[in-house]
C-alpha cells in the first residue's frame, strides 16, 4: 500500500466515514493556506506541497510516471456516515509534457499566451461525472466496459486482452472527456484554463454549478494560480447561457467569480461587448406590444402581457422580462417541497410513470391524441381524466397514459390555446379543457385554494415560455420580424456580438492571499535570453522568487535559474549571467540593499546546449502563420479560418462570405490576390478558379473547443 501524507488509500476506501474527508463546500479555506505557507508562494511550489500534504497517490504509480494521478476525497456538507453519504473524488493528473501526446496548448494559442514557452508540467483537476477515479487499482475493459483489476490482463466477460497501451489510451481519453463535472488544467507557470463545469443539468447528483465554481475558485487562490481562461459555451435550460446571463446581469455566468472579458472573436473589443449588452438589455418591451407586429407574433405579445400580469412591478425592457422569468423558475423550484394537498394529489396521480422513461415521440403521440379529444368537445366543457384516458387508451401503455395526463395541464397548443386543468371540488376528480391562452391560463391550476404552488405556472410551462421568448426575441433568425428596421439591425448586431464574445479570463493577482511570512523577500523575476533577442515572440512570464531577507545577488541568480529550469522545458539548461542594470555589482551584495523598495528584477542569461529543446520554445508550436482578416483580427481567435492558396495569409471563413455550415471548398484566393491576378490577366478568372478552401494541413484553426457545459 502506497502512503502519501500519512494516509493510505485502503483506509479511505474501506470506511466511508466522511469525517475523514474534507468538506467540498469549504475546502480549501484561507486559514489552511496560511497555516501551510501557501500564501505568497508561486504555483510551481505550492502545487507540489499541496499534493504531498492532502492527496493520495494510488498505485501503481510507476505504471505511468508521466501521468501521475493524485486523488482527494471530499464529503459534501454535514458529517454523515453510511454507504449513501455523498463523496466527491477529485483527481489531479500530473502530466509530463515532454512525454505527452499533446505537447502544445490550443487554449494558450487562442487566449494570447501562445508566446509562452512550453511548461514541463501540466496539472489536470478533474471530477468525473460517475464519481469514480482515474487512478487506483481498477480500469474498464477497453472492449466491453466491465471493470478489471489492474493485475488482470484478460476480461472475463469478453476475453479481450488489455495491454498497458490500452490503459494509457484510456487515461488520455479522460483528459479529453467532455462529461466531467469539473476539468481545469494549470500549466507549471500558473496560467490555466477552465475547460469544463457541469452542474445538475450536466449530470451532477450532489453538486450545483455554483458549488463547483466556488471550489475551483478557492483552489486557485490557495495554489497561487495567476490567470485562468474560460471559453464560455455554457448552456442552461437548453439555451446559450452566456447570452441570457449577460442580458440579466451585464456579464457572463463566470463573471460572478471575477472572470472578465479577455478577447472577442472577430476583433471585438471590451467596449463593443459592453455596448452590445446595454443595447440588448435595455430594448423596451413596448417594441413588441404596440400591435404592429406581424400576425404570427401576436403570441409573443400575449405572452409578454401574461408574464407582466404575474409581476407586481412594471417590466420595462428585455432585462426585466428575463430576470423575472428566471426568478419565477427559481421560486417554483423552491416551493416544490411545500406543495399543497391538490398538488400532492396530482403527483400521486402521475407517480406511476415517473420512474419509467419513454421516447419523446411516444409522449408526444399520446399528448396529441388527448388534445384531439379536447378539441372535439365544446370549449366550455371539462373532460375528466378517466374519460380522457379511455379515449386515448389505444395509443400508449397505461403507465404512459398516466404520465402524460399528469403533465398535460398547462401545455400550450397550436392556435393560441392552452390545456387548463383543475381538481373538481365536488367530485375530487381531475378535469381538463382547452382555453384561450390569455389571462389566467398558461398552466395555472384552475382550483379555488390559495396555496403558493398555484399562484404561478408550473416549472415546465415557465421553461416553455422562457424558450419561446428567447427564440422569438433573441434569436437572430427570428429578429427579421421586428417592427422597426433600426431596432432590428441594432438588436441583431448586439446578439451576434454577444455570441462572438466567449473568451473570458480571471486575473488572480488582485485576490492573492495575505502574506503568511513577512520575513521573506518576494521578487518578480523577468528573464532575457541574450541569444534569443532576434525572436521577440518568445515571452516567458516573470517567475516569483522567494528569498530570505539577507539573500545575496548570487542566491538570487541561483534561485532564478532554478525557477525557470523547473517551469520551462527550453530552460532546462538555463544559466544566469547577470542582473540587468546591475552588471558591475558583486555577487555577495545583499539583494534588499541593491533593490531597495523594488520587487521586480530582470535576469539575463543563456540556454546551454539547446539541441532537442527548440520545439518547446512556444505553446503555439513550430507553426508560423500570418492572420490579416478584414474584421481586423491579427491572430488566431479560435474561430474557423482559411488561408489564401497564393499569399498564405489567414482569414475568417465568415468574413470571406463562407457560412460556418457551408462545406469546405477546394481552393481559396483572397480578394487582394484576385485583384493582383486580374491585373496580370486580360480576362477574368474562370468560374472554377475563384473558389475557396480551408487548408487541411492547418486544421487547428477553428478547431472545436469545449462542447457546451450545463452550468446549473
Amino acid at each position: 500500500m502506497v502512503v502519501s501524507g500519512g494516509k493510505g488509500l485502503k483506509r479511505a476506501a474501506k470506511k466511508r466515514v466522511t469525517a475523514d474527508f474534507y468538506d467540498f463546500l469549504t475546502f480549501p479555506s484561507p486559514s489552511l493556506a496560511e497555516a501551510e505557507n501557501f500564501a505568497g508562494g508561486p504555483f510551481r511550489s505550492n502545487v507540489r506541497s499541496f499534493l504531498t500534504k492532502h492527496a493520495l497517490l494510488p498505485p501503481p504509480y510507476a505504471l505511468f510516471p508521466h501521468l501521475l494521478t493524485w486523488q482527494i476525497l471530499f464529503r459534501v456538507g454535514e458529517l454523515t456516515e453510511g454507504p449513501d453519504s455523498p463523496v466527491v473524488c477529485l483527481d489531479v493528473v500530473q502530466e509530463d509534457v515532454a512525454r505527452s501526446r499533446s505537447v502544445y496548448c490550443d487554449q494558450c494559442r487562442v487566449f494570447g499566451w501562445s508566446g509562452h514557452p512550453v511548461c514541463g508540467k501540466r496539472y489536470h483537476f478533474i471530477i468525473k461525472a460517475d464519481g469514480s477515479s482515474i487512478g487506483g487499482y481498477h480500469k474498464p475493459c477497453m472492449c466491453c466496459g466491465d471493470i478489471l483489476h489492474l493485475s488482470e490482463s484478460k476480461c472475463k466477460s469478453c476475453n479481450h486482452v488489455t495491454t498497458t497501451d490500452d490503459v494509457e489510451d484510456w487515461v488520455y481519453h479522460q483528459l479529453e472527456n467532455t462529461t466531467h463535472l469539473l476539468h481545469g488544467v494549470v500549466h507549471g507557470n500558473g496560467y490555466g484554463h477552465l475547460l469544463r463545469v457541469n452542474g445538475r443539468e450536466g449530470g451532477s447528483r450532489f453538486l450545483s454549478g455554483c458549488h463547483i465554481m466556488d471550489f475551483w475558485d478557492r483552489l486557485c487562490k490557495t495554489l497561487g494560480v495567476r490567470k485562468v481562461s474560460v471559453m464560455d459555451v455554457s448552456k442552461k435550460y437548453g439555451l446559450e447561457y452566456r447570452l441570457l446571463h449577460a442580458i440579466m446581469k451585464g456579464h457572463p455566468w463566470y463573471g460572478d467569480w471575477g472572470y472578465k472579458f479577455g478577447s472577442g472573436s472577430y476583433c471585438l473589443t471590451h467596449e463593443a461587448y459592453k455596448s452590445a449588452v446595454e443595447n440588448l438589455s435595455n430594448l423596451p418591451l413596448s417594441t413588441f406590444s404596440q400591435g404592429q407586429m406581424p400576425i404570427p407574433h401576436s403570441r409573443v405579445q400575449d405572452m409578454i402581457k401574461y408574464i407582466q400580469s404575474l409581476s407586481e412591478h412594471e417590466l420595462v425592457n428585455i432585462r426585466d422580462l428575463f430576470c423575472f422569468i428566471i426568478g419565477l423558475i427559481g421560486d417554483v423550484r423552491k416551493s416544490v417541497s411545500n406543495v399543497d394537498d391538490t398538488t400532492c394529489k396530482k403527483r400521486r396521480f402521475n407517480a406511476s410513470g415517473l420512474s419509467i422513461s419513454w421516447e419523446k415521440t411516444d409522449i408526444e403521440r399520446v399528448e396529441q391524441a388527448m388534445i384531439r379529444v379536447l378539441r372535439a368537445v365544446s370549449e366550455s366543457k371539462w373532460v375528466n381524466w378517466r374519460a380522457l384516458r379511455g379515449a386515448a387508451c389505444k395509443v400508449g401503455s397505461p403507465e404512459l397514459l398516466d404520465y402524460c395526463l399528469g403533465e398535460l395541464g398547462g401545455k400550450m397548443v397550436y392556435g393560441g390555446m392552452v390545456v387548463n386543468s383543475r381538481c373538481n371540488t365536488q367530485t375530487g376528480v381531475y378535469e381538463f379543457r382547452l382555453e384561450a391562452a390569455t389571462g389566467a391560463c398558461y398552466g395555472i391550476l384552475a382550483n379555488n385554494n390559495n396555496s403558493s404552488a398555484s399562484k404561478y405556472p408550473s416549472e415546465e410551462n415557465l421553461l416553455q415560455c422562457l424558450r419561446y421568448l428567447y427564440d422569438s426575441l433573441l434569436h437572430p433568425q427570428m429578429m427579421v420580424n421586428y417592427v422597426e428596421a433600426g431596432t432590428r439591425t441594432l438588436a441583431m448586431s448586439s446578439v451576434q456580438k454577444l455570441f462572438d464574445c466567449k473568451q473570458f479570463v480571471k486575473d488572480y493577482s488582485p485576490e492573492l492571499l495575505p502574506l503568511s511570512d513577512l520575513h521573506k523577500l518576494r521578487i518578480s523575476c523577468q528573464v532575457e535570453l541574450v541569444d534569443e533577442s532576434e525572436d521577440p515572440e518568445v515571452i516567458a512570464p516573470p517567475e516569483l522568487i522567494v528569498l530570505p531577507m539577507n539573500a545575496t545577488v548570487a542566491e538570487l541568480k541561483s534561485q532564478a535559474a532554478n525557477a525557470f529550469q523547473d517551469v520551462y522545458l527550453m530552460f532546462r539548461r538555463f544559466q544566469v549571467d547577470e542582473l540587468e542594470g546591475y552588471s558591475g555589482v558583486e555577487d555577495s551584495t545583499q539583494v534588499k540593499l541593491l533593490l531597495g523598495s523594488k520587487d521586480v528584477v530582470c535576469v539575463r542569461g543563456r540556454c546551454i546546449g539547446k539541441n532537442g529543446l527548440s520545439k518547446f520554445r512556444m505553446e503555439r508550436g513550430l507553426e508560423r502563420w500570418t492572420v490579416d482578416c478584414s474584421c481586423g483580427a491579427k491572430d488566431d481567435d479560435g474561430e474557423r479560418m482559411l488561408a489564401c492558396d497564393i499569399c498564405g495569409v489567414w482569414r475568417h471563413t465568415r468574413c470571406s462570405d463562407i457560412h460556418d455550415t457551408d462545406p469546405v471548398p477546394a481552393r481559396f484566393v483572397c480578394l487582394k490576390c484576385q485583384t493582383s491576378e486580374s491585373k496580370l490577366k486580360s480576362g477574368g478568372h474562370c468560374k472554377d478558379e475563384t473558389v475557396t478552401n480551408v487548408s487541411t494541413s492547418t486544421s487547428c484553426f477553428g478547431k472545436a473547443f469545449p462542447v457546451p457545459s450545463d452550468v446549473s
